[in-house]
Formats: C-alpha cells, sequence, structure tokens
C-alpha cells in the first residue's frame, strides 16, 4: 500500500514540475496578465491533473480516460522535447533583443545647470525622449518570440502524435531477419520462427487487435510461434475474450510464450493458466526439445527479469532452463527484456528472442531505453549470444508509435 501511494506522489510530482515548466512557456511568457493567461492557467491545471489521473485510473478500471490521458501524455512529451530543444535557440534570440535595444538607448547628456530667473526660481533643463521608442518595443518583440516558440512547438507536438496515432493503430509491418546459428545441422536450415512481443492487449487494443495479429502471423506458415511477453494489460475477466483469437495460432512445432513484467500487473497465474488454455505452451524457466527435419534443437524460456514471488510468479532462473543439456545441440532463448542476455551469454545461448522496448515507441525515447537495454531494435549481439529484439506489435500508454512501427518478425535460422 505505502510503495503504490509513493509512487503515485512521486508521479504526482514529476507530472507536476513538468507541466510548471509547460505553463511557463506555453501561458506565462506568451500573454499578459488578464483572461487569457487566467483561462490558460487553469487548463494547465486541468491537465497537470489528468496526467497521473490517467496512469493510476485506467488501472483501477477507468478506461474512459484512456484516450484523452494518453494522447495528451503523448503531446505533452513531445512539447517537453520541442521546448527544451529550442531553450538555447531562445536563450541567443534574447540577448540579440537585448544588445539591440542598449545599442539604440542614447546616452543620457550631462544635466545643464538651472537658470536663475528674477524671484529666485529654477526653470528646470528640457529633457530628452528615449530615441524611437525602442524600451517601449522591446518586451513586444519578446512576447512575440515566445509566442512564435509556442506555435511551432504545439504544431509539431500536435502533428507529430497524430502520425504516431495512426502509425500505432496500423498493421503491423513484417520484418524478415536471417541468424546464422554455428550448431544449426543444415538439415535444419531454414527453420522459421515467427516472433511478435508485447501485444498488449487493454483499455484501447481489443480483439479485433488480437485477430489482425492472428492472421500476420498465419500467414507467414511458419515452423515455431513464439510470443515474447507482455501479452495483456489487465486481468482475464476483462480481456479474456479479447486474447481468444490465440488459440487460432498455427504452426508445425507449436506456440510457446514467455512472460514479460506486465503480466505480472495483470495476475500472472491465471494469465499462464489461460493462455495454456488457448493452445500455447509457457515456458516457465523450462527449455523443450524441437525435432523438425531429422535434427534438434532446445528451445527454453525464462520468466521475465522483474518477476518477483515463488512459483508461476518466481524469477527467471537460467540455470533450470539451460542447465545440464546436450552442448552440441542449438539453443534458441525466449526471455522478454533484452538484458537477459548478459546471462544468456553465461550458458552459451545461441540466439535470444526479446520484445519489451518497443523499438522506444516514441523517438526520441530510445536513446534513453539504450541506457537499460543492450539492443534496443533488431539484430545486435552481447558477448557472443545473437539477441534480436523485435517493436512488439501494440503499444503501452499513449497510443503512439513515432520511428519505430508495430512488427511482427520471421525469424530464419541458418545453418553457418
Amino acid at each position: 500500500m505505502f510503495a503504490v501511494l509513493g509512487f503515485v506522489a512521486a508521479l504526482a510530482l514529476f507530472t507536476g514540475l513538468v507541466h510548471l515548466y509547460l505553463w511557463k512557456r506555453l501561458v506565462r511568457d506568451t500573454t499578459r496578465p488578464g483572461l487569457p493567461r487566467r483561462i490558460g492557467s487553469v487548463t494547465m491545471l486541468v491537465l497537470a491533473a489528468l496526467a497521473p489521473a490517467t496512469l493510476v485510473g485506467t488501472r483501477a478500471g477507468m478506461h474512459w480516460l484512456a484516450w484523452p490521458g494518453y494522447l495528451w501524455l503523448a503531446i505533452l512529451f513531445y512539447l517537453l522535447v520541442l521546448l527544451v530543444a529550442l531553450e538555447l535557440p531562445m536563450a541567443v534570440a534574447r540577448l540579440v533583443l537585448r544588445r539591440r535595444r542598449a545599442a539604440a538607448t542614447p546616452t543620457a547628456p550631462a544635466p545643464e545647470p538651472a537658470l536663475v530667473v528674477a524671484g529666485g526660481s529654477a526653470e528646470p533643463p528640457a529633457t530628452t525622449p528615449p530615441a524611437d521608442g525602442q524600451p517601449d518595443h522591446d518586451p513586444s518583440r519578446r512576447l512575440l518570440l515566445a509566442r512564435g516558440a509556442a506555435i511551432f512547438a504545439g504544431l509539431t507536438a500536435t502533428g507529430l502524435t497524430g502520425y504516431g496515432v495512426r502509425t500505432a493503430l496500423g498493421p503491423p509491418q513484417l520484418d524478415r531477419v536471417q541468424v546464422p546459428l554455428a550448431r544449426l545441422p543444415r538439415s535444419m536450415d531454414g527453420l522459421r520462427i515467427a516472433t511478435v512481443s508485447d501485444i498488449h492487449i487493454g483499455p484501447l487494443l481489443g480483439r479485433a487487435h488480437t485477430e489482425r495479429i492472428v492472421a500476420t502471423i498465419n500467414r507467414l506458415d511458419a515452423d515455431l510461434v513464439a510470443v515474447v511477453g507482455d501479452l495483456v494489460d489487465g486481468s482475464v475477466a476483462e480481456l479474456g475474450e479479447a486474447a481468444a483469437p490465440l488459440r487460432d495460432l498455427r504452426s508445425r512445432h507449436g506456440s510457446f510464450f514467455v512472460t514479460g513484467n506486465h503480466e505480472y500487473y495483470s495476475g500472472v497465474e491465471e494469465w499462464v493458466q489461460e493462455v495454456d488454455r488457448l493452445g500455447l505452451r509457457v515456458l516457465q524457466n523450462h527449455r523443450v526439445e524441437i525435432q523438425a527435419r531429422g535434427g534438434a534443437l532446445d528451445l527454453a524460456g525464462v520468466n521475465d527479469a522483474d518477476a518477483a514471488g515463488t512459483g508461476v510468479a518466481g524469477p527467471p532462473d537460467y540455470a533450470a532452463a539451460l542447465g545440464d543439456r546436450d552442448p552440441s545441440r542449438p539453443v534458441v532463448l525466449l526471455a522478454h527484456q533484452p538484458v537477459a542476455a548478459f546471462e544468456a551469454a553465461k550458458h552459451g545461448v545461441d540466439l535470444q528472442l526479446s520484445g519489451h522496448t518497443h523499438g522506444g515507441q516514441m523517438a526520441p525515447f530510445n536513446y534513453l531505453v539504450q541506457l537499460e537495454q543492450p539492443v534496443v531494435s533488431g539484430l545486435g549481439k552481447v558477448n557472443g549470444t545473437q539477441v534480436y529484439v523485435t517493436n512488439g506489435a501494440g503499444f503501452w500508454g499513449p497510443p503512439v508509435r513515432v520511428g519505430a512501427e508495430p512488427q511482427v518478425t520471421l525469424v530464419e535460422l541458418r545453418s553457418a
């Protein structure tokens, strides 16, 4: 309970500070005191409350918050990125305006002595008016500069969000990648694994989303299907019907599933049972032998790195999944997070299939993901183990993808 309250408090503080910065740049700097500024301030307060309310409320079943709240989070993200990027050029422009103002303001002449006239009174000297009225116009130029930056940031953020919504809600693109494995028997050359991750069935993605992904995978006529975690954002009671089309997945040698971190937020025990009922074999710190085309390979799976507890909710156990196996056979590991490759490499894994990163989902967020994960998207290598990371077929949070299209991947194993 205290952990949840702490998370909510930290979230509210962070979003509050971000909105305070946006208020300064979009409201205070662009308006003069009066009704427009008051309206802008109230609007920013409402949006500041909407952001944490969406993240918390959608978890509590208030799904009506999802569309307005998550769209605002996307616009908020791009407004923040753009306005921060504009800080330096804006500072330079303000400095130029100040120097021009100083250059245009004449130096005050020395005061002339007062003239004494009859009766002892003094006549004050005449004053010189400001040259061209420059000091009076300078605040207007700063206001115009701030409004120009705000309009540019607002239009760009809205445009990027609109493009991202269209991409995120569109069909997943098909990525094909060939991966050579030194220990793969020649008879198994060309074995194909349809790989998908981060389907994220939830408040904004329902049964039609699942049906489209299943249809895409079935068209590939794959030997194996690997669903690499983060299938759902909600309980079986809420989303069981939306996940039901998974029972129609087709492959020659079976469909397999490993848990992602979001399964542990959504009732992992029930979902493991439900996925198994739908015909996908759940690899929980376990491996199976795949015999195909006269050869064999090991297909292993581990629980997500964020798992905690015991049993079904237990953490990843690489020794259980990869220990005591035939070293002459190649092994493919299903692990939701790419960071698992550091442990996988210690156990001689030939190829790891992962998701989790969404390819960054909203560029330039991918640069932050690189700080946590060794591979963000596509094929890479970690300590000798090849790692393929799919962008995922769904999204989390904002229904927006920029620079990372939704994806289903056909991984073709080649005999080296």
